[in-house]
């Protein structure tokens, strides 16, 4: 069986399975539950990616300490990878950790650096929780690299050895992450699951986060895009090839409530930039890292959702020295009705006083 999907159908799934429908969720595990994975990015012309795409679920409620107790007090989620993840998780992932490292250039470095790992390990279990700056390079065999990494080994060693989950991220502050080992950040005595069950599980709990996605796709480094043979066949009215959908999660279709709501650049609905242009048909791309004279949207735009359709882009910066969320403009895809405007001006309202801040230069 073939489900014949009409692109507001496709674009429903995929809105409703981000938690981004009018009923929101009741909190942040519910909702890491959901989304499976929180992308963790520090960039803050905003908001740090986690706390906004939390915010843009949970609405005025969640506060930045929120995330922080589920982390480092109750230790409900743990951070894998550049995602939050939820510690009742882990048992999928051991099976991926125990190939970590997965490329010949880091293990070669982490055999040729023995006694270096060793010492990290020795320093932290005397010690406890330390910074990557802390921690004494001892390595025998410099990393080397075209980029930051390059002669960075203590945070290199880390990196590799959170990866495989021998160490692990036990809290942050202002000078970034603790790493501590990782038999005193994750509960002991959880269940063993086999790599095909973790594997199939894991693919499962995607496409529900997903919605609706490719069986394959472009490799991704921790969290894929693509599910496999998971869910069932369709095709999407406009859109060549098949897709993969939960065929229960098509049954609610009918009840699709919308909403407004302003999207971290990061967001897990626009990552996948080839299926937010097919399902979409939404353009977007992130221009922090463009000449300022060749951005069309701005450093850090938003992605702006209205019901199923996203509408724009909204161009702003949070300053906080001077308490003030500077909206520069709003690009409008199409040109929006008064209750497009009216629902997209009372979230950057909302955002400004979820921030601390007052807005400035919204017409």
């Amino acid at each position: 069986m073939v489900h014949e999907l009409t692109r507001a159908q496709a674009r429903r799934l995929a809105v409703t399975a981000q938690l981004l429908a009018a009923e929101r969720p009741g909190g942040i595990v519910e909702t890491v539950y959901g989304l499976t994975a929180l992308p963790i990015d520090p960039t803050a012309a905003i908001a740090p990616s986690a706390d906004h795409i939390l915010w843009s679920r949970l609405g005025w409620p969640y506060q930045h300490a929120d995330l922080v107790r589920a982390a480092e007090v109750d230790r409900d989620i743990f951070e894998w990878g550049g995602f939050y993840r939820l510690t009742s998780d882990l048992p999928l992932l051991r099976a991926q950790m125990a190939g970590r490292p997965s490329d010949e250039k880091s293990r070669a470095w982490l055999a040729a650096n023995e006694g270096f790992r060793r010492d990290v390990l020795d320093r932290l279990r005397a010690d406890g929780p330390a910074h990557a700056a802390q921690i004494p390079d001892t390595a025998q065999v410099s990393w080397t690299s075209s980029g930051w990494t390059d002669n960075r080994n203590a945070q290199q060693m880390l990196e590799i050895l959170v990866g495989m989950g021998v160490v692990a991220v036990s809290g942050r502050d202002g000078k970034g992450r603790l790493f501590d080992l990782a038999e005193r950040v994750y509960p002991p005595d959880q269940p063993d699951v086999s790599p095909e069950d973790a594997a199939r599980e894991r693919r499962e709990r995607r496409l529900g986060a997903l919605g609706i996605a490719r069986e394959r796709s472009i490799a991704q480094p921790f969290e894929p895009i693509d599910v496999g043979p998971t869910g069932e066949s369709a095709v999407v009215d406009g859109v060549s090839g098949l897709w993969r959908v939960d065929g229960e999660a098509l049954d609610a279709l009918d009840g699709f409530v919308g909403r407004a709501a302003l999207l971290s650049p990061l967001d897990r609905l626009v990552f996948d930039r080839d299926r937010l242009a097919e399902i979409f048909g939404y353009e977007y791309v992130l221009e922090m890292y463009k000449p300022a004279v060749k951005r069309r949207w701005g450093y850090f735009a938003l992605p702006i959702l209205y019901g199923d359709r996203f509408v724009g882009k909204l161009d702003a910066k949070a300053d906080h020295k001077a308490g003030m969320l500077r909206v520069h403009a709003i690009h409008e895809d199409e040109t929006f009705s008064t209750e497009v405007s009216d629902a997209v001006r009372a979230q950057v309202r909302d955002l400004a006083e979820w921030l601390g801040l007052t807005v400035d230069g919204l017409s």
